[in-house]
C-alpha cells in the first residue's frame, strides 16, 4: 500500500505545482472601471407592452428613418452668366451696374435680394453711408441705416468669399443673424470682413458708377438706385434723364450794398 500510495501523492503534487505556474503566467482580469475610464452607458430598456391592448404587428416594408441628404450647392456652370442669378442696378450716377450673384455660397441671401428687387423694394433707395476707400451701403428705405423690409431677418451664411473690390455683401447689426435688406458694395478690399459678413455677389460691369457715388456718413447729396432688377426679367434701363443726380443749387452770397462798401471800418 505504501508503494502504491506514494506515486499518487507525487502525481497530485506535480499537478498542483503546474496549475500554480499557469495561474502566474495569465495576467489578471481588468477591473470593471479602470482609472480614467467612464462606465458604459446603461442600455435602454424598452417599456413592456400593455397587457390589455397588444401591440400591432410591424409591417414588413417599414424602414428606419433616414436623414434627408443636404441639397448640393450649385455649380458655377449653373449660375455664372445665368440671367436668373444676375442683378442690374441702375444708378443715379449715370448707368447700369451688373452684379453676378453667388447662390452656391449664400442661397438664402441671393433669394432675398431677388425677391425684394422683383417687388420694386429697392427702386429709389439711396446710398446713406459711403466711406471713401471702403464701401457704399444702401438698402434702407429710411436712408438712416435703421430701416429694412417687412420680411424676417436672415440667418447668416458666412462663407470664404473674400471682400474684394466690387464684392456685394449684406449689412447687419451686432447680431450675426440680423441681415434683412441693407447691403454694401466694396470700393476697396477689406479682408477683415471675411467670414463676418455674408458675401453673396460681385460687380462684373459698371464699377465706375459705384465709384461715382457721393461719399459721406451720410453724404450731403445721396446717390440712389433708380431701378434694381433681376437680369432674367429683361427690364430696360431707365432713360438717361432719370440717371442723374439732383444737386442742390449753391446758396448765393447776399449782395453787398453801396452803403456797406462806404461804411467806416470799425476798430
Amino acid at each position: 500500500m505504501k508503494s502504491s500510495f506514494r506515486p499518487l501523492v507525487l502525481t497530485a503534487m506535480a499537478f498542483g505545482l503546474a496549475a500554480a505556474a499557469v495561474a502566474q503566467e495569465v495576467p489578471p482580469a481588468p477591473s470593471p472601471n479602470p482609472e480614467g475610464s467612464q462606465p458604459p452607458p446603461p442600455a435602454e430598456t424598452p417599456a413592456p407592452a400593455p397587457v390589455e391592448t397588444p401591440a400591432a404587428p410591424a409591417t414588413t416594408d417599414a424602414t428606419p428613418a433616414v436623414e434627408a441628404p443636404a441639397v448640393p450647392a450649385m455649380t458655377p456652370d449653373q449660375y455664372i452668366n445665368n440671367p436668373e442669378y444676375m442683378l442690374n442696378l441702375d444708378l443715379s450716377t449715370g448707368g447700369r451696374v451688373v452684379i453676378q450673384l453667388f447662390p452656391n455660397v449664400a442661397p438664402n441671401h441671393v433669394a432675398r435680394i431677388k425677391q425684394l428687387a422683383r417687388a420694386g423694394f429697392y427702386d429709389g433707395i439711396k446710398f446713406h453711408r459711403v466711406i471713401d476707400g471702403f464701401m457704399a451701403q444702401t438698402g434702407d428705405p429710411s436712408a438712416t441705416g435703421q430701416g429694412g423690409s417687412q420680411l424676417p431677418d436672415l440667418k447668416a451664411e458666412f462663407n470664404p468669399t473674400p471682400h474684394l473690390r466690387g464684392t456685394l455683401s449684406m449689412a447687419r447689426a451686432e447680431n450675426e443673424d440680423s441681415a434683412n435688406s441693407q447691403f454694401f458694395i466694396m470700393l476697396q478690399p477689406r479682408f477683415s470682413l471675411d467670414r463676418r459678413y455674408t458675401a453673396f455677389g460681385r460687380v462684373i460691369s459698371g464699377m465706375q458708377y459705384i465709384d461715382a457715388i457721393h461719399k459721406g456718413e451720410p453724404p450731403e447729396v445721396m446717390s440712389r438706385m433708380v431701378q434694381v432688377s433681376v437680369a432674367a426679367d429683361n427690364k430696360p434701363m431707365p432713360p438717361a434723364s432719370m440717371l442723374t443726380e439732383t444737386v442742390p443749387a449753391p446758396v448765393a452770397a447776399p449782395a453787398v450794398t453801396v452803403d456797406e462798401l462806404n461804411a467806416p471800418i470799425k476798430q
